[in-house]
């Protein structure tokens, strides 16, 4: 982490994440970058959809690969990069016979480093297999939900799951979340962690570094009339006041109520809720 001389109030909060001694190259491949208008909380006639967002600096998208597709080619990491699109560091790389491929950074490789999509891959961070060939207690990342479909779980920076057990076609996985969840053994998954964990300790420090990020600023509800938010009014600086606890703009339940729906396709493959 980088700390800066509290040389003004933003600068003495302001907690970043040295790039320099991890990125080893500002220009992203040039093949494997695209322009891509962001939605910035917008839907298809341009209402606001999520509030707080909007602006910022543009960002060219790299074409991160989570399918995999290239199995039993081994594939060396030339570069470590910076993607502005998600938490995690990415590398590019190339593979045996000339391919170029984006991927999430693990943890513990650098440049330089091998890695192998292959059932019958080394037991070693970054490589990748089916769940069924790692051993409980592994620690894995860009785990598959659905076969063929690539990696959905497990995407963010310093993140990583759990294999508990291995039953029958299933196998038991803790998430990041404390969530136990089945998923089956024939699906693949990657070993390690993702790299940057430093990325939740980082503070954005002042609005101005907000805004280029794309985040817009948010009104407290107990600083507006009581027509425009439920927590407004009051006479000076007022509790919620509201039986019922916290609630949105709109009227919902706010802060630890489950918005999950109660009947789920997906409830039979949970076995232990998140805390």
């Amino acid at each position: 982490m980088k700390r800066f001389s509290p040389t003004s109030p933003s600068r003495r909060q302001a907690e970043y994440i040295d790039w320099r001694s991890i990125v080893t190259r500002k220009e992203p491949e040039k093949s494997l970058t695209f322009g891509r208008k962001r939605h910035v909380g917008r839907n298809s006639a341009g209402r606001i959809t999520t509030r707080h967002k909007g602006g910022g600096v543009k960002r060219l998208w790299r074409e991160i690969d989570f399918l995999y597709d290239k199995k039993d080619i081994p594939a060396t990491i030339t570069t470590v990069e910076y993607d502005p699109n998600r938490t995690s560091f990415v590398a590019l790389l190339v593979y045996r016979d000339g391919t170029k491929r984006y991927t999430l950074l693990p943890q513990g490789v650098s440049v330089g480093g091998k890695l192998l999509f292959s059932e019958l891959a080394p037991l070693e961070a970054g490589n990748r297999m089916p769940i069924s060939k790692i051993p409980v207690g592994t620690f894995i990342y860009n785990i598959e939900l659905t076969k063929g479909k690539g990696a959905q779980l497990v995407r963010s920076a310093g993140s990583s799951a759990v294999i508990l057990a291995q039953e029958g076609e299933y196998a038991h996985i803790e998430l990041p979340s404390k969530e136990v969840r089945l998923i089956r053994s024939e699906n693949w998954a990657s070993i390690g962690a993702l790299s940057n964990p430093e990325n939740s300790f980082m503070t954005i420090g002042f609005a101005g570094r907000a805004r280029r990020m794309g985040i817009r600023p948010s009104v407290r509800g107990s600083a507006m009339n009581p027509v425009d938010h439920p927590h407004g009014g009051g006479e000076g600086r007022a509790l919620i006041g509201r039986r019922r606890g916290p609630a949105t703009p709109w009227g919902k339940l706010a802060r630890g109520v489950k918005t999950r729906k109660r009947k789920n396709r997906s409830d039979k493959f949970i076995v232990e809720r998140r805390k």
